[in-house]
């Protein structure tokens, strides 16, 4: 049975758990100390630094795809507002009210499969813009990428690609038929050829069990990822997926301490979702989570920036002004 000591000190020398050895260590230790734990994990090479990022839905719904979670997709009958591409006005007054709260990356997320190249240009256009008129980290979210939209992404001054599993390779299949796990493999590969950092999580929550869970964790190690944003599925009427039931508190702290003792070096990021927990999503940063997305997400609302900020630094937690500008190029 592998202990808490003995992960620690395997992590502590270099090491990396095994499958067998996480499903040991989750489920053979009391809830309480697992937590405890991979926060002091998450201390000990992550210090008190917390990530923060924001995010822009710049093209919402009308997407191609069948994901059976997405409230965005054409595919289903759902209630989101719909519309081509955003203005620059209003992704210049969301990213520079984030840049004064000290949020210094910025997201513009697209629906849809893929974005045409006319349309890259019109984006690159507007991260030019904004890259003249704020110092903010530029982190692209559209969808499957040639190597020739990555580079142009790429001189527009974008430095981060976010592109989610959304889960593990087994339950793929299961969430998603119009495109394939390994075709979100070859768009973090071209990201990454051609100089991007990479930011790549999923969803917990849409039917998978928690040994799948835990092989997306590793999945994402093997993939070098060390910003991993973690969702929790908000079941969206309309959708396949929309009568789920949704994770206890306990499945999630559990998952999300699993994340960080799997992959210790990288920003366990906190995403969509984890207003459904109230006040308790807090402590999701007391279990190994050193990161989150702020504001609104795609086709849900999250806290406010400010309340948010408050309550991550009342659990002693370094983020915003003079911090974050410090930490950009992390």
């Amino acid at each position: 049975m592998t202990s808490l000591t003995d992960a620690m000190e395997l992590i502590r020398s270099g090491g990396n758990l095994d499958l067998n050895q996480a499903l040991e260590l989750a489920s053979g230790n009391e809830p309480t100390a697992l937590y405890e734990a991979a926060d002091r994990l998450r201390k000990e090479l992550h210090g008190d630094h917390f990530d923060l990022c924001s995010i822009i839905n710049a093209r919402s719904g009308k997407c191609s795809e069948n994901c059976k979670f997405c409230a965005q997709s054409s595919r289903y009958q759902t209630e989101i507002e719909t519309y081509d591409i955003v203005s620059y006005e209003e992704v210049r007054r969301q990213g520079l009210e984030n840049e004064s709260l000290g949020v210094v990356r910025y997201s513009l997320v697209t629906a849809g499969r893929e974005v045409s190249g006319e349309d890259i240009e019109l984006f690159a256009a507007m991260y030019g813009q904004l890259g003249h008129e704020s110092e903010l980290y530029f982190c692209a979210s559209m969808g499957f990428l040639t190597r020739e939209k990555a580079e142009r992404l790429v001189e527009a001054g974008v430095r981060r690609y976010h592109c989610n599993l959304e889960t593990c390779r087994s339950f793929f299949p299961s969430i998603c038929t119009s495109h394939t796990w390994e075709d979100k493999v070859e768009t973090i590969k071209i990201a990454r050829a051609v100089g991007m950092d990479i930011c790549s999580g999923g969803i917990i929550g849409l039917g998978e069990s928690f040994e799948q869970r835990l092989e997306l964790a590793f999945e994402l190690r093997e993939l070098e990822v060390l910003s991993i944003p973690l969702n929790i599925l908000t079941p969206i009427p309309g959708t396949p997926l929309g009568k789920l039931s949704t994770l206890s508190l306990g499945e999630v702290l559990t998952c999300i301490a699993m994340f960080r003792f799997i992959n210790p070096q990288a920003v366990v990021r906190l995403a969509g979702g984890r207003a459904q927990l109230g006040d308790d999503q807090y402590r999701c940063f007391q279990a190994g989570a050193n990161g989150a997305i702020v504001g609104n997400y795609l086709t849900t609302t999250g806290n406010s920036i400010v309340e948010d900020l408050q309550m991550i630094e009342s659990l002693g937690f370094v983020t915003g002004g003079r911090h974050a500008k410090k930490y950009r190029g992390r």
